[in-house]
């Protein structure tokens, strides 16, 4: 700001000569610049941590996550299981099927477990520095800069620089997902290496601000020199992988039978307050079986010693082996803060015949919860209504208030039927049988209203005489109790007069045809609604929805598009709950999956050396994270000769 003494120059100044009044108001001039430029730099947020409101959990003098044990004993060895196969280490391969947790030993400027898990696991939408120790940006987050760890490095001893983050940034838009591509070269203009440890990335003006900050925070970092003495391509499938920052780093592969992470004792960043009590394993072992069957076989047999249980038959009748009547093995039931993942059967919007809204509802009715829970799941699942199950966020009844104001603001994108009728729900059936005569009357009279006419052989057919059939093909790896709910459905879908069918196919083979969106109806999953960013636009907009992986029925929707757009620009957080309901709603209108089942909680069973906090934070099971070994129990195992 102009000082009293300044003014008092400037008007001697002004007084003396015609041409002091040119001076003097070159000076007010420059005092005011200096001024707009100190208020400007005090408007530039320096911090550990990020978040998009700016509220950060932990300060920056935190020691570690509240929910973690920092004196977790390091050692031991955990195992889990993985279905199929694999052919490649490179986890971002567009071909190919990559080794499960492949990508672990990448690291990112801010920590971060991977959407829709949070790190800290006790908090939604905060990143703490991990490569990077801080970083700073202007007021309206037109640009950002991070400053990195000087004594950051890849396991081959090189160290991480700036030059490594702008590599990666420009490989994954040259040699990474499409749709991820085009997304981001529209809102990051540009990534600069301002030093060895300095990293600056500009943004796109007239966009959103969400979903700038973090996505290049959480953007994986590659060693550049590696890439280029290879000449190695991030989409192609190869069993070498590119040395990480991470703690842990590839030990051992066996292909499609074994992978194995060792814990890197030289890991450059023990000290950090981000990583105290976590990562405690010395080895993570992968075991691949052909299906589930035998996978289960092998945990009970101790050929691995974790397993988190989604079948809920072997939950019910399975667990009675001897390691379990002897004790050796625990089995645990463990809360689960996130909303569940919206899975389901999602039918395929670029077919011709499931474009009729009319014939997804009559597909849709076929479908029997209540029977396919009691008969095949043991009554322990619950029914899936919303994107946003059991959250703030799940649309209920007619829409009303700041929900009804926001739709409307939005014209004619939004049927008229969506304000004023309640939200879609899924539907009830009667449980003493798998065929409700009632629903299946109700899905009949729409497929006849949508034109598909049942013939002489008991065929549905058009007015171009095409039959009406569903392909739906489901991972030979997958539970029996997966193939009986697919084989009732589609035994529900024939008695309507659809030439139905499902098949089973080969791991690799099912992950092509889901690439590919080869097939009418598939079990498929997008992610809990928990808050706005535009990775909403690769799972639900229409820009990718043809070729997004993250999009698998190809939904299309002019009213989706605008209510993602619209919560994007939320100002507070109450706006954005409020745009975010009523995408739930409007997510649920547009019928593009028959939602199945869920559970609240974490099935989970171990062998009895594995130990975890008592209190569990809300957002992640976190085994493989923040679980620890406990040597003794270990050795009374192998004492007792229940584990070799």
């Amino acid at each position: 700001m102009i000082d009293n003494r300044n003014r008092a120059q400037v008007r001697a100044i002004a007084k003396g000569h015609p041409v002091g009044v040119i001076a003097a108001f070159l000076m007010l001039s420059l005092a005011a610049l200096a001024a707009s430029v100190a208020m400007a730099e005090d408007k530039i947020i320096h911090s550990h941590g990020y978040s998009y409101y700016g509220d950060l959990t932990y300060p920056a003098d935190y020691t570690h996550f509240n929910y973690v044990n920092p004196d977790a004993p390091k050692g031991g060895e955990i195992s889990i299981s993985a279905p199929g196969t694999f052919d490649s280490m490179n986890p971002y391969v567009s071909k190919g099927r990559p080794g499960a947790l492949a990508s672990t030993v990448y690291e990112t400027l801010m920590a971060e477990a991977g959407y829709p898990l949070a790190l800290p696991a006790d908090a939604h939408g905060e990143m703490y520095g991990l490569l990077a120790e801080r970083l700073e940006y202007d007021e309206g987050k037109t640009w950002v800069i991070f400053h990195m760890r000087p004594e950051a490095r890849f396991s081959d001893g090189e160290p991480v620089t700036a030059h490594d983050v702008v590599f990666s940034h420009n490989l994954f838009l040259e040699q990474g997902l499409k749709s991820y591509a085009e997304g981001v070269k529209k809102r990051i203009l540009s990534a600069e290496a301002l030093d060895d440890l300095r990293v600056k990335f500009t943004f796109a003006t007239g966009i959103s601000r969400r979903s700038l900050i973090d996505q290049v925070g959480s953007t994986p970092v590659f060693p550049k020199h590696w890439y280029e003495a290879t000449g190695a391509r991030l989409d192609e499938p190869r069993l070498d992988a590119a040395p990480g920052s991470g703690p842990y780093q590839v030990y051992s592969v066996d292909v499609n039978r074994r992978i194995v992470y060792e814990r890197n004792p030289d890991y450059w960043g023990w000290h950090l307050p981000v990583n105290k009590g976590r990562h405690n394993f010395d080895k993570i072992r992968i075991e691949y079986f052909a299906d589930d069957t035998a996978a289960f076989e092998a945990f009970k047999a101790g050929e691995y010693t974790f397993r988190r249980e989604s079948n809920s038959k072997k939950w019910a009748t399975g667990y009675e082996f001897p390691a379990m009547a002897k004790g050796d093995v625990v089995r645990e039931v463990l809360p689960d803060g996130l909303p569940p993942t919206p899975s389901g059967m999602v039918f395929n919007l670029g077919r011709e015949e499931l474009q009729d809204v009319r014939v997804r509802k009559a597909l849709t009715l076929a479908y029997n919860f209540e029977w396919t829970n009691e008969s095949l799941q043991f009554g322990l699942f619950t029914q899936r209504h919303s994107f946003a199950q059991d959250t703030k966020l799940q649309a209920k009844g007619t829409p009303e208030g700041d929900e009804l104001a926001f739709l409307q603001s939005l014209g004619d994108v939004v049927p008229p039927a969506m304000l004023s009728d309640e939200a879609v729900m899924a539907h009830s059936s009667k449980a003493d049988r798998l065929n409700d005569r009632r629903n299946l009357r109700k899905a009949m009279k729409l497929l006849d209203e949508a034109g598909w006419k049942v013939g002489d052989d008991g065929k549905r057919r058009n007015a171009k005489g095409t039959v009406l059939s569903i392909d739906f093909p489901i991972p030979s790896s997958g539970s029996a109790t997966l193939s009986a709910v697919v084989e009732s459905y589609i035994g529900n879908l024939q008695k309507m007069g659809i030439d139905a069918t499902y098949e089973k196919v080969d791991p690799s083979q099912f992950t092509l045809r889901r690439r590919e969106r080869d097939y009418d109806m598939i079990m498929g999953s997008y992610y809990p609604v928990l808050d706005t960013g535009t990775g909403l636009e690769q799972m639900f907009g229409s820009e990718a929805a043809e070729y997004s992986v993250f999009n698998p029925a190809g939904l299309a929707s002019p009213m989706v598009d605008a209510i993602i757009d619209a919560s994007l620009e939320a100002e507070t957080q109450q706006q954005e709950d409020t745009a975010l309901i009523a995408f739930d709603r409007a997510l649920r209108y547009e019928r593009f999956m028959i939602p199945t089942w869920y559970n609240d909680s974490y099935w989970v069973a171990y062998w009895d050396m594995f130990e975890h906090p008592e209190k569990m934070p809300p957002y992640d099971l976190g085994v493989l994270d923040f679980w620890w070994f406990n040597a003794d129990k270990a050795a009374a195992l192998k004492a007792s000769g229940a584990l070799r």
